[in-house]
């Protein structure tokens, strides 16, 4: 493997808000369904299932990279009928080793587990005393079958004065809506220190809920919206059933939050949008069986328990604020009533909203990247003609008869904006870039102070959004080649928004963000179709932010 912490890189260059659905409001699942619920991921599930066991039917992966450690995880199929969500199965030993060689023959550390159907048959191992920035392999055992071997990587020491780092940056994957191409290319290099996933890992709707039945690629287990503990389960362990998000596991850790469908559409602390109280189950057990089954499934640490909201570290060079948008957030407010504006609702929640600027104020590594699962920039409409305005409040999910601005974003909690812009600002916080998902376009923006006024006042930070792996973006819901929309609705946005410098409102891929001491540059790449299994993959723009700026510009080649 290529080290990825490189003595010396030139940098001159050449020169889910809420998403689409029309489902109908709610299909309340029948006692039959529990049926499917085992059925359905058991018959998708390779024929050794039946015949071997133990399995690792659903790969191996690592993720949180540190200086001296990492997070492993596997799952284990014991037996044939111990499927993710059954309950079944025998406690099952299974053990661990990482090395410094692919073979497998300089170990430096090796242990044990249990896996339980208390725990799905997932283990995690938090490996520590490793040495900084190094590669390592990791290989999993039970009754004597061997999982994969993946490769690792930790963070370089807190110290380290690291020259660069290169990470894959995805969101918004649907497995219904196509396969999962954008993982593949991601894993196919060998440059990637790790990646991160900006959230909607998957998604909870039934099959043709999200999007129309007709566009349905390959089918969720279970069929029926996800709403128990086995439900939430059933749907991680179909996910990683996929071959190319195995890969990418198997290839770099994975630096994991949670947005919106990981529980329910537009979640907030108290509901969703997507769940029905009395209807279904309560809020609080469906938010805490979501919780729980993304916990056993994803190798995250939880910094406190129930949240995703916790901070790493890469040398001097970044550290990498990760927040939690979903836990503490007051209930999204309707488009246009004044209420976005109230100091008393909350998108981070009070305890967040302090840490992330205790720790941008004291941080000393020259970037500090926000992991952020909602777009932080001011969006607004402009004057787009009805039939671009309807399908993208589809898109956002809001009233086609007309909308100023997304309220599931940070547009609609403009107090803890505020808050943390003027922040930045008055404590002289540089080189501060929000790294965002959920929204199914790519955007390269400055993060102004004042939209109102930008660009004649100041930015006080940037923004690199990534568009979705699968899920449907502008052209999809129109039904128009890839481009078409873009092409008209991308100059009439910028032109109602001075701060944003790129929007593609049509493509789906991926990005792979660069940083050096002197820039950092997204590299955003798209592929030629979701629906194809063997999509390729191209390098569509290129956007950086020097050090010292707080502004994006256009730069002429990927890194």
């Amino acid at each position: 493997m290529t080290s990825r912490y490189r003595s010396s890189e030139s940098t001159t260059s050449p020169s889910e808000g809420a998403k689409s659905h029309s489902p109908r409001r709610r299909t309340v699942v029948k006692a039959a369904a529990a049926t499917a619920v085992l059925a359905g991921p058991l018959a998708a599930l390779p024929a050794r299932a039946a015949e071997e066991a133990p399995a690792f039917l659903h790969g191996v992966a690592s993720g949180d990279p540190l200086p001296d450690g990492i997070l492993l995880w596997t799952r284990v199929t014991p037996t044939p009928e111990a499927i993710p969500g059954s309950g079944l199965g025998p406690d099952t030993e299974v053990s661990w080793t990482v090395a410094r060689d692919k073979a497998l023959t300089a170990i430096v550390a090796k242990g044990s587990l249990t896996a339980t159907a208390a725990s799905d048959h997932t283990v995690k191992a938090d490996i520590r005393g490793l040495e900084p920035a190094t590669d390592y392999w990791f290989r999993f055992s039970a009754g004597g079958t061997d999982s994969p071997v993946a490769r690792t990587r930790t963070a370089p020491a807190a110290d380290a004065a690291v020259t660069g780092l290169r990470f894959g940056v995805v969101s918004c994957a649907n497995w219904e809506a196509g396969y999962f191409s954008s993982y593949r290319h991601l894993a196919n290099r060998s440059d990637l220190d790790a990646w991160l996933h900006l959230g909607d890992y998957i998604y909870e709707y039934g099959t043709g809920e999200y999007g129309t039945r007709d566009k349905v690629v390959r089918p969720h287990a279970p069929a029926h919206e996800i709403l128990t503990l086995a439900d939430y389960r059933t749907r991680h362990g179909k996910y990683k059933t996929d071959p190319d998000l195995q890969a990418l596991h198997a290839k770099a850790p994975v630096i994991a939050i949670w947005d919106d469908h990981e529980m329910a559409n537009d979640a907030w602390q108290g509901g969703a949008e997507n769940h029905t109280e009395g209807t279904e189950d309560t809020w609080a057990a469906r938010q805490a069986a979501a919780k729980q089954a993304y916990f056993e499934w994803m190798p995250v640490r939880p910094a406190l328990a129930g949240t995703t909201y916790r901070r790493l570290r890469f040398g001097k060079l970044a550290d990498l604020s990760l927040l939690d948008l979903r836990s503490f957030r007051s209930q999204q407010v309707a488009v246009g009533n004044g209420e976005v504006d109230d100091p008393s609702r909350t998108l981070t929640g009070r305890a967040q909203l302090d840490w992330l600027k205790a720790g941008l104020k004291s941080s000393d590594t020259t970037w500090r990247l926000v992991g952020n699962s909602v777009m932080i920039s001011p969006f607004a409409i402009g004057s787009l003609s009805a039939d671009l305005l309807k399908p993208l409040a589809k898109l956002l999910g809001l009233p086609g008869e007309g909308l100023a601005l997304n309220t599931d974003q940070w547009d609609g909690y403009t107090d803890d904006r505020r808050e943390l812009l003027a922040h930045l600002r008055s404590n002289a916080i540089r080189n501060t870039v929000f790294l965002t998902g959920d929204i199914h376009m790519a955007w390269a923006n400055d993060v102004p102070v004042n939209a109102g006024t930008y660009p004649l006042s100041a930015s006080a930070a940037t923004e690199f959004v990534v568009t979705s792996v699968t899920s449907d973006n502008l052209d999809d819901i129109v039904k128009v080649p890839e481009g078409t929309l873009s092409a008209v609705a991308a100059p009439i946005i910028r032109a109602a928004n001075r701060h944003v410098h790129w929007v593609d409102t049509d493509r789906h891929g991926y990005g792979v963000l660069d940083i050096t001491a002197d820039r950092a540059q997204m590299d955003y790449y798209v592929l030629s179709g979701r629906a194809n299994p063997n999509a390729t993959s191209s390098w569509a723009r290129s956007y950086r932010t020097r050090s010292g700026t707080q502004k994006v510009e256009r730069t002429y080649a990927p890194v």
